[in-house]
């Protein structure tokens, strides 16, 4: 039995470099006791932040609390950043990027099974805590901040003209992560903070403690160690609604950061442009997994039992498969086989996957769409208690597997159409036709789906792996051969095309997408009608 920390974890707001106290608390509640009693959790949380509970006589299963921030504290945040933004933007990038990512990647290497422990006392399990901190040091390696360093400038030589493409911060960006997975988004926005932007972060009340955690004591300190003016970074506490009307209502703010449902981030894209925003989407997911008849059947396999992890409650796991038909009997064989070790668990146990799933009509509505429409599920569709005992009132549900037979039609499935964000995978066999036939297929059911976060391609063939990769025009990662969820230097952790990142979607490095191009010539004293007729006169004596 884990147990619960004896030191209480206490943040306030963090505003313009200081602790900003507030009169309201969100407490975090060790997530074991949401396991043993939902009910009197949930009824205890309520009690302890409408004031019902002294808070001096707290019980040892709260781990934390933070403090909810006021609307004269956001706004407070915003007129912070507002204040730091030139200052910090001013600062030489070797400073910005360099010294900052390798300060932080760190620390947060040094501290990684802290950061992990923190995560798991809010109710992420384990081993998907220990995959955010890994895309964390990601994201924050050398070879990432190198790629990063890249792209901020490029300077060429003309003559005696120094010629430069640079990119230039918007100024202050504001973060709203989600719910699932909030820190190592909230880690993302850094990136935006050394492209030279002021930062304001909120910490979701659902899961505010890792972010404080992260933000106040690795990466304060490092921005403190460089010199960074103060309201280049706060982090605030709060519900989403008010503090995002604040932030659009704000002239300081250039630049919103949102992760949400496709619904209700399209909206929100309406809103920023109509208050002169940047809107930058992070919506949902219905990532593809294409297989081809001579893909290594049992590495596909394991990569899309990813597709069940934290009960596939994330953005970017596998959302449907879409096989070859002369591979699809062994691979639902292989699949249902290794989906046996995604189990429910406590989630301090090192190999628990499966996180509580507390409304889940949704779920079964989804599932009788698909049995209605002729899909044939071949494992799970069951709700099960912490035992795996199946009980209509579990909290956990089984990993779930249906087969769709035949492409045409597929997307009539509402499983196969939207993001489910349920533990429940679609597989589409393709009814048998020649190669180039089926390939012509595969890409165009992936190019139509209205989504685009990642998409992941299993072949072996150099003429379907180059097609693909070609011809594959949705998301903001494509991977081959290779773990769905998995991280890499360079690449992004995040973005995508259509609903997942609205008008403006791509792949997602926050340093770029908030910054914006500049061309720069730094010549020591041209002539002016030269530099006018240059091009010209060249072409003229070159013909002559």
């Amino acid at each position: 039995m884990r147990q619960i920390p004896a030191r209480m974890r206490t943040y306030q707001s963090y505003v313009g470099g200081q602790e900003v106290p507030g009169e309201d608390w969100v407490y975090v509640l060790d997530a074991d006791t949401l396991l043993d009693d939902v009910f009197g959790s949930l009824t205890l949380k309520r009690k302890l932040e409408q004031g019902r509970t002294a808070p001096d006589d707290l019980p040892a299963t709260v781990v934390g609390r933070v403090a909810k921030a006021d609307r004269a504290t956001v706004r407070r945040a915003v007129e912070a950043a507002a204040v730091a933004a030139p200052v910090w933007g001013a600062v030489p990038p070797d400073v910005r990027i360099d010294t900052v990512g390798r300060l932080l990647h760190a620390r947060l290497a040094a501290h990684a099974e802290d950061i992990a422990a923190v995560l798991v006392e809010e109710g992420h399990p384990l081993a998907l805590a220990q995959w955010q901190v890994s895309g964390m040091l990601e994201c924050f390696g050398p070879e990432s901040i190198g790629f990063y360093r890249s792209q901020m400038l490029q300077e060429f030589r003309r003559g005696e003209r120094r010629i430069q493409v640079r990119r230039q911060p918007d100024g202050v960006v504001c973060l709203n992560p989600p719910q699932n997975a909030p820190l190592s988004s909230a880690l993302l926005g850094v990136t935006a903070l050394m492209g030279g932007n002021a930062l304001v972060v909120r910490a979701p009340r659902s899961a505010p403690l890792g972010v404080m955690y992260v933000m106040q004591e690795f990466v304060v300190p490092v921005l403190e160690e460089v010199g960074a003016p103060p309201g280049t970074l706060n982090v605030v506490c709060g519900d989403p609604a008010p503090m995002l009307n604040c932030w659009l209502e704000h002239p300081a703010v250039d630049d919103i950061i949102y992760f949400g449902s496709s619904e209700n981030g399209l909206k929100f894209e309406e809103r920023c442009i109509s208050a002169g925003k940047k809107p930058i989407l992070e919506l949902a997911g219905n990532d593809v997994v294409t297989v081809w008849k001579d893909a290594d059947v049992e590495l596909a396999a394991e990569a899309l039992t990813e597709s069940f992890y934290g009960s596939g409650q994330l953005c970017m796991i596998p959302n449907q498969v879409l096989v070859h038909p002369e591979v699809a009997d062994a691979l639902v064989e292989s699949l249902i086989r290794q989906i046996g070790h995604i189990r429910p668990g406590h989630p301090w146990e090192p190999d628990v996957l499966l996180t509580p799933v507390l409304r889940n009509e949704k779920f079964f509505a989804c599932l009788q769409d698909a049995r209605d429409k002729g899909a044939e599920v071949v494992c799970g569709g069951h709700a099960m208690q912490l035992d795996e005992t199946r009980d209509p009132n579990g909290i956990f549900l089984e990993p779930t597997v249906v087969v769709v037979r035949g492409v045409e039609g597929a997307r009539e499935l509402e499983a196969v159409r939207h993001e489910t964000f349920f533990p429940l995978l679609p597989m589409v066999i393709a009814e048998p036709a020649p190669d180039a036939e089926l390939l012509e297929t595969f890409i165009g059911f992936v190019n139509s789906n209205h989504y685009g976060l990642r998409n992941s391609l299993w072949a072996k063939d150099a003429w379907v792996v180059d097609t693909f990769v070609a011809r594959v025009r949705t998301g903001g990662l494509l991977k081959v051969n290779d773990s769905h969820i998995g991280f890499l230097p360079y690449l992004p952790t995040h973005g995508g095309t259509g609903l997942t990142g609205g008008v403006f979607g791509e792949a997602n490095y926050p340093i770029l997408r908030t910054s914006h191009l500049q061309g720069v010539s730094i010549s020591t004293g041209s002539r002016p009608r030269d530099a006018v007729f240059g091009a010209w006169q060249t072409l003229i004596n070159e013909r002559h």
